[in-house]
């Protein structure tokens, strides 16, 4: 009996201890990122370490990025294609395409993308040069490791995803447009002025403000992930595993809320 009645205060111990670590979690990532502008407008500033992510972060991630836009396009136009056909409403594929890859599907997708590429890689990378007492050299040879490492991969990230985001955006419309020309039957010219005519401003606004937001995301948690991983091999897994999963969730939770920002009613 006492072991029964001792349940629920035990699963609400666990719950309370999960909610208890979650704001811990939120208030270590707040202060990283506090460290981060500190640091950013204070000298000195490593150039190299910055062009390097620069091409890291941007210049690698265009196949994928690409890749992903152009197919996931056509795949929309396809959709909407065939939902559009069951209320005689095929001819709003241009505008739909346009719309959705612009507002959402292209900034989430890059930003996705950009999680499991670029913030895996630096929370690895950064791991194993805490594993290796290389990040202990930097101390010793007074370089503030936060300045080095974190600085510019996050400054990199701020600017490179963006584009790539905008890229992703016109890659995406290209391959509805290729669908929709080569397979559904539109008319070049008519689908182009559809979905020039259909776009606003906040529509593109929004989608470079959220590559900006998923940007700083993506690289400030591969940054954290690698700075605090455990020792040993397995501490750079779980580095790894732990930054791709908090910055996804982080990307979609962002996403929802800077679309209620600029979308709400």
């Amino acid at each position: 009996m006492r072991d029964a009645a001792s349940l629920p205060l035990r699963a609400l111990a666990g719950l309370g201890g999960a909610v208890l670590g979650l704001l811990a979690m939120i208030g270590r990532v707040t202060l990283f990122a506090l460290s981060f502008f500190r640091h950013l407008l204070t000298p000195p500033f490593y150039g190299r370490e910055f062009v390097v992510s620069l091409g890291n972060i941007g210049w690698l991630s265009l196949p994928v990025v690409g890749m992903t836009a152009f197919f996931t396009g056509g795949a929309l136009a396809l959709q909407i294609y065939a939902g559009g056909s069951r209320f005689d409403a095929q001819a709003v594929v241009p505008q739909i395409v346009a719309l959705g890859m612009v507002r959402e599907l292209g900034p989430v997708l890059v930003g996705l993308m950009i999680a499991a590429r670029v913030t895996s890689s630096i929370a690895a990378e950064i791991a194993t040069m805490k594993v290796t007492e290389q990040i202990d050299a930097l101390v010793t040879l007074s370089t503030h490791p936060m300045k080095y490492l974190t600085v510019p991969r996050v400054l990199a990230g701020l600017i490179v995803v963006p584009l790539l985001v905008g890229l992703g955006d016109v890659i995406g419309i290209l391959g509805g447009f290729t669908v929709g020309v080569k397979s559904l039957g539109f008319n070049p010219a008519v689908y182009i002025r559809n979905t020039w005519d259909f776009l606003e401003p906040l529509d593109v606004i929004s989608s470079l403000v959220k590559g900006v937001a998923f940007g700083f995301i993506s690289t400030l948690m591969g940054c954290y992930a690698g700075m605090r991983s455990g020792r040993g091999a397995q501490g750079v897994g779980e580095a790894t595993k732990s930054s791709v999963e908090s910055a996804s969730v982080l990307i979609l939770t962002a996403n929802f809320i800077l679309t209620g920002v600029f979308f709400s009613v």
